[in-house]
């Protein structure tokens, strides 16, 4: 039920809108740009299609999540359901963080509007959140999900470079019904973007059976279960990878400080986000006190001007490759 309101309040304001708005529209294209309009929610997903599209001046492709607002405490804006309401394509990860997305989607003045779910995409390959040994439960507000007996599913399914390999296939796949004028285009330049996600994939592959170690710790949030669970790696960690906390307990850092000397690990890891204290204080209560503190690139945060300045979602899965490596040693 979490933003249920805001995505209430949201819809009001936007009926006005709506109220002036045609809502018959047959065309392929944006009747009022005469592009293609696609809207994406974070930066993996913006980065597939715009690899997809290629040189394609005929789409115009948005982001919602370009300030770096991590997808789990994201809050839609009006403006923000009026650009998903008249898209033409909207993609997005799906499970409890996108609830809202449902009741945007209802809003669509866009009867021929093509959107695409990634956790629905995957089906059966979407794992359950799991609780690991030593690892803080989530503290719920009182009343939350009581009646809720549905699983809690990992999102972090970007992470897998071969998740991401079925998701733009499916992503491309929707393009071409959308464009059939383009389809030879978008098909070939998949080929070529999923051809560049198996080389990596690869890589990975390589690197894990090298590795001195097999197990990752993480003094964090842990967003890397699809990769680790692609590699054969086992992790430890202070969190799910789609918690809110934010402190550890006593318990929490002595397992993790202790795991890190039994595992004789040289490395405690942390995401891009985390401000490294629980990092630091579980390093303070290891016997040797030296450990690396790595930090791993989620995906979930990266701006808008991040990706006009070079950034992808292949650089960042190679860099977090290259620490990943310093990590199992």
């Amino acid at each position: 039920m979490k933003k249920i309101t805001a995505i209430v309040l949201c819809i009001l304001m936007v009926c006005g809108v709506f109220a002036g708005c045609g809502a018959n529209n047959t065309n392929t294209t944006n009747t009022s740009t005469g592009k293609i309009k696609i809207v994406t929610t974070i930066f993996p997903i913006y980065d597939w299609v715009k690899e997809i599209v290629g040189d394609n001046e005929n789409v115009e492709l948005t982001m919602l999540l370009d300030k770096g607002v991590d997808l789990h405490s994201f809050q839609p804006t009006a403006d923000d359901i009026v650009k998903i309401s008249t898209c033409d394509m909207f993609v997005y990860v799906g499970g409890e963080s996108d609830e809202w997305v449902e009741d945007a989607l209802k809003e669509s003045t866009n009867k021929n509007q093509i959107s695409v779910n990634l956790l629905n995409t995957l089906g059966s390959s979407v794992k359950e959140e799991e609780v690991k040994e030593g690892m803080e439960a989530e503290h719920e507000e009182e009343g939350e999900h009581e009646h809720d007996e549905e699983p809690e599913y990992d999102e972090h399914v970007w992470l897998s470079l071969k998740n991401a390999k079925v998701l733009c296939e499916k992503i491309s796949a929707e393009l071409c019904k959308l464009d059939a004028a383009n389809k030879e285009a978008y098909q070939s330049n998949t080929t070529e973007y999923t051809a560049k996600l198996d080389s990596l994939d690869k890589e990975y592959e390589a690197a894990v059976k090298n590795a001195g170690v097999k197990t990752v710790l993480f003094g964090d949030r842990f967003p890397f279960r699809y990769l680790v669970d692609d590699y054969g790696l086992d992790y430890y960690a202070a969190f799910v990878g789609c918690s809110a906390e934010s402190e550890a307990s006593f318990e929490t850092i002595i397992f993790l400080a202790k795991k890190t000397d039994e595992l004789g690990l040289k490395a405690i890891c942390q995401i891009e986000s985390s401000d490294g204290k629980i990092a630091k204080t579980i390093k303070d209560n290891t016997k040797s006190k030296n450990q690396e503190i790595l930090t791993l690139d989620s995906l979930q945060s990266t701006t808008g001007e991040q990706a006009k300045s070079g950034k992808t979602y292949l650089s960042a899965m190679q860099s977090n490759l290259e620490v990943l490596k310093n990590a199992l040693k």
